[in-house]
């Protein structure tokens, strides 16, 4: 599974497989685009009558203004809550009746709603979606109610988990100035100022069908769905949406770290993130080499820090590298080891340090590349069976900057990619001037 999560992260995954690139493509999407400016993306799979119906925002918690943090998160619940003709609280239930489920998910840069339905239910749900994308219809009862539930969600997920505490700390001392730094959930003391005139204004400014991406995937026929977005969508005017500009990190010279002490917390754990590239920011020829390297040096049980913390010295229980290609502006690269009972953090930390240091210096075997590679292409191949992988394989990329054929290009980037660069990569990311280091330890009371 982390190699699949990895190759999601490279580009949301990819849209093709082994063989040469002319034949490689698995979903063959295809797309439209409306008058109003909204982008229709299809990908027909005809294998069984159902469909993901998705409408991906181009806009996240990264996009809200100051002191309203939480705002795009809090509008995602809010949308719910119905229109003049979806009375509050109908939308799920009208789904829910037609034998489908529905969802949303929002992220630093995108908010996404989605349904999963039979093939004859796809005009309804789309009529929907278009009629709460301009019609939405807020009463003050639907902000108390839904602020508090969102201030209760933060409150189990976040306040009274110490791990997601230090993480979210650990975020905030990351970013210098960009908003990656503030949770998507928002903070506490921000959201409880949150209003009904806040969740509309951001409403009218980004909800509109030129921020907008449909993608359709399954047992439908293109020309179709384009036929049912012109119906839906296409009446919807255009919006004057904002250009997305966002402060950007400035150079990071001093690495910091993070120590969180909590007497909940049962297990040590140790983690460490350094500022990164991404496709679409930064120095982006790294990115998908940086991709290969995560999965080398600690993507699974045959990584590089796995063989050495994990099972040669016995120093850890778990121990790992993630990274995420996909962003429109800087990411992370994460390391992450669970300390063996009786090893202190401080062992854990030399061990990861020394074991990097020595990658960085030496390189690794080329047959971890091919390794890594092979894996995850093979991943990507595999993901096609799921329904709901596709759809977000191209609403995560084209919501972050790039493009369908950017995606389709991924299978063959990857294969061209050569140990010199993925160790370039590698050796340009892993700074310790770049880094924020995680402790979280339990707290020991005064006099033991």
């Amino acid at each position: 599974m982390s190699r699949l999560f990895i190759a999601i992260g490279m580009l949301s995954l990819t849209i093709a497989g082994f063989q040469s690139s002319a034949s490689a493509a698995l979903f063959h999407p295809k797309t439209h685009t409306l008058a109003n400016g909204m982008l229709v993306v299809v990908i027909e799979d005809h294998r069984a009558p159902v469909v993901t119906h998705m409408v991906w925002y181009k806009v996240g918690s990264a996009d809200e203004p100051p002191g309203k943090s939480g705002i795009a998160h809090f509008l995602e619940h809010l949308m719910f809550k119905g229109t003049p003709k979806v009375p509050s609280g109908q939308f799920s239930k009208t789904v829910a009746r037609n034998g489908g489920r529905d969802n949303a998910f929002t992220s630093y840069d995108y908010t996404g709603y989605f349904q999963n339905v039979a093939q004859d239910k796809l005009d309804l749900v789309m009529g929907m979606e278009a009629d709460r994308m301009t019609n939405l219809v807020l009463t003050p009862d639907d902000v108390v109610t839904e602020r508090d539930v969102i201030l209760e969600e933060r409150r189990s997920r976040t306040d009274n988990n110490p791990g997601a505490q230090m993480r979210e700390a650990m975020s905030a001392a990351q970013y210098l100035a960009h908003p990656y730094g503030i949770p998507v959930i928002g903070w506490k003391h921000e959201i409880e100022k949150l209003s009904r005139d806040d969740a509309l204004a951001f409403y009218r400014l980004y909800y509109a069908p030129n921020n907008a991406v449909l993608v359709v995937a399954g047992d439908v026929e293109a020309e179709a769905v384009f036929a049912l977005a012109e119906k839906h969508y296409g009446p919807l005017a255009r919006v004057s949406t904002p250009p997305r500009r966002r402060p950007q990190e400035p150079p990071q010279r001093a690495s910091r770290q993070v120590v969180f002490k909590d007497g909940r917390v049962s297990q040590a754990d140790w983690r460490r993130s350094y500022l990164a590239p991404t496709r679409s920011a930064g120095a982006s020829e790294h990115a998908i080499p940086l991709s290969l390297f995560a999965d080398m040096l600690g993507g699974g049980t045959t990584s590089r820090l796995y063989r050495e913390l994990v099972v040669k010295r016995k120093l850890a229980t778990s121990a790992g590298a993630y990274y995420s290609a996909t962003g429109l502006d800087l990411g992370r690269f994460m390391l992450h080891a669970t300390p063996s009972p009786g090893v202190s953090l401080g062992e854990v930390e030399a061990a990861m340090d020394e074991t990097v240091a020595a990658v960085l210096m030496d390189g690794l075997p080329a047959a971890d590349l091919e390794r890594s590679r092979t894996g995850l292409l093979a991943a990507a191949v595999y993901a096609r069976d799921s329904m709901f992988t596709s759809p977000r394989i191209f609403g995560d990329a084209l919501t972050s900057g790039l493009s369908v054929e950017q995606v389709e290009a991924w299978p063959d980037e990857v294969r061209a990619v050569t140990m010199e660069q993925v160790m370039t990569a590698g050796r340009a990311v892993l700074k310790t001037e770049n880094s924020v280091t995680g402790l979280l330890l339990p707290k020991v009371k005064e006099g033991k």
